[in-house]
């Protein structure tokens, strides 16, 4: 029987929520929007999938795992096939109108990791079918869930997703509504969607701004939105601006349209761990690159917690750019003493504690001749549960290190999200009740400092969004809206 390392329910890691991407008026939109999302396949690895529309119909493909596992080369080219049919059709009207696509990479909030929840899904309302694919996380989808059912809506997933189609659906039963609007002017919580219809693709963000969404201009003149400016860059497109907190725009044949479901909010949420942990370094992220924002993290944390010692390292990978940051800042040099092995797959055991041991230090190799004698700083983005950060601390000690000090480059995680990010019980949270102190004891380093709420805030805040504008709750407690308690009871039992 060969030997299988366990999963790694990896508590030092947050999961990230999900990456969407919508393209309009391109002769290949489902190849374009395939290679959006290997760009955004930070923020999910569950599954991924694929729609495109001929005019009439939506063709889908999706499946579980990473991109090039999930949509095949085959799958690529029937939806290809399908959107062309739509230029076909007016090829003789004498114009040849590209249809488009929209793809999402998904890692689950709001029900199971399971191949019938994976998005885009697809449902029909009075303007015809259509899809949608969701990047967060509906505080209130549980009631309306429940109301829809009432009233003889039939589920077909565990999905929050599925419930904005479902009010899109009830919505549409009056010819002259807004569906879409109307649909999320009845849903509370984070959501940046794109929604391919016959005719054109909509996207839409929360009036709060949780996620980001930006919208792009392709070489040809299409327009394109994704939820990172990664995804923009990778087909050679040109930011134009970000969906706004409250706006619906549309992307047709047309051109760029836009419209309000709401006003934003006048003290808005974007996700502050977008930029200390879930975004891609290259991305610009809510007024600034997030390479720039984690390095100016390290430089504010070395400030706040400066300590005697020989080196800085990085966690590998998402510690690298604080601790270049710390490091610049301190004067200390900068060394690579931690190696991941690329190369460790996951698989779906339940590990035992020995087991997760193992499969930590296979992933992580100690560079022992950089350690030894030293006295080291390493720099994480972040410690959520800590079970494997106690690990990885032990094995630099065991490679030699005379004294390690862990330096985090956001505050302490503390409550729940019900946002959109992996945070859901409390108890799993090993700064929940304890102290800075207490939580080094755990950890086992010689010292340990955290970087305090408004230093993050200081460095994430811009000219174009102040401190203010961002969410903490994770860290301080304070929700911007309401959370049903049925929701935190769900958050508690793991279904959320």
């Amino acid at each position: 029987m060969p030997l299988t390392l366990p999963q790694l329910d990896e508590p030092r890691e947050a999961k990230e929520k999900c990456g969407v991407v919508g393209i309009w008026g391109e002769e290949h939109p489902a190849r374009l929007a395939f290679l959006s999302l290997y760009a955004l396949q930070h923020r999910g690895q569950e599954s991924a999938g694929l729609c495109t529309t001929d005019g009439r119909i939506i063709d889908r493909a999706v499946g579980m795992g990473l991109v090039s596992q999930a949509i095949t080369q085959r799958d690529i080219e029937r939806l290809d096939a399908h959107a062309a049919a739509r230029a076909t059709a007016h090829a003789g009207k004498g114009v040849r109108k590209w249809g488009g696509a929209i793809g999402h990479n998904r890692y689950s909030t709001m029900g199971p990791s399971a191949a019938a929840n994976a998005q885009p899904l697809v449902g029909h309302y009075r303007g015809g079918p259509v899809a949608l694919a969701h990047n967060g996380n509906l505080v209130n989808a549980v009631q309306q869930r429940k109301e829809l059912e009432g009233k003889g809506h039939a589920f077909s997933t565990t999905s929050d997703t599925e419930v904005m189609l479902a009010l899109m659906a009830a919505a549409s039963r009056d010819k002259e509504c807004d569906a879409l609007a109307e649909a999320l002017q009845q849903v509370s919580g984070a959501f940046s969607i794109v929604v391919l219809h016959q005719d054109r693709i909509e996207a839409a963000r929360d009036p709060f701004g949780w996620r980001p969404l930006a919208i792009g201009k392709l070489p040809s003149g299409s327009y394109f939105v994704a939820s990172e400016t990664v995804a923009l860059d990778v087909l050679g497109a040109t930011y134009v601006r970000d969906v706004e907190p409250g706006e619906i725009v549309t992307l047709s044949d047309d051109g760029l349209s836009s419209r309000r479901f709401a006003e934003a909010s006048p003290r808005r949420a974007h996700c502050v761990f977008e930029h200390v942990y879930f975004a891609s370094p290259a991305s610009l992220i809510f007024g600034q690159t997030v390479q720039t924002v984690r390095e100016r993290l390290g430089a504010k944390l070395a400030e706040e917690a400066p300590v005697e010692a020989d080196l800085v390292m990085p966690m590998p990978d998402s510690g690298r750019s604080a601790a270049t940051g710390y490091a610049r800042a301190s004067g200390l040099p900068y060394r690579e003493g931690i190696i991941p092995n690329r190369y460790v797959g996951r698989t779906f055991i339940k590990p035992t504690d020995a087991e997760r041991a193992a499969a930590v230090r296979v992933k992580l190799n100690i560079v022992s001749e950089v350690v030894r004698d030293k006295r080291v700083v390493i720099v994480d983005d972040s410690v959520v549960r800590g079970t494997t950060t106690k690990i990885k601390m032990d094995q630099v000690r065991a490679a030699g290190a005379k004294e390690v000090h862990l330096r985090i480059s956001c505050p302490p995680i503390r409550y729940p999200c019900f946002f959109g990010v992996d945070f859901a019980d409390p108890s799993e949270l090993i700064a929940t009740n304890r102290s800075v102190e207490k939580i080094r004891e755990i950890i086992g380093v010689d010292s340990l400092h955290f970087l305090s709420i408004d230093g993050m805030l200081s460095v994430a805040a811009c000219a174009d969004v102040a401190g203010e504008h961002f969410c903490t709750a994770c860290y301080s407690g304070e929700y911007r809206i309401a959370i049903d308690p049925a929701l935190r009871k769900h958050a508690m039992t793991g279904n959320c």
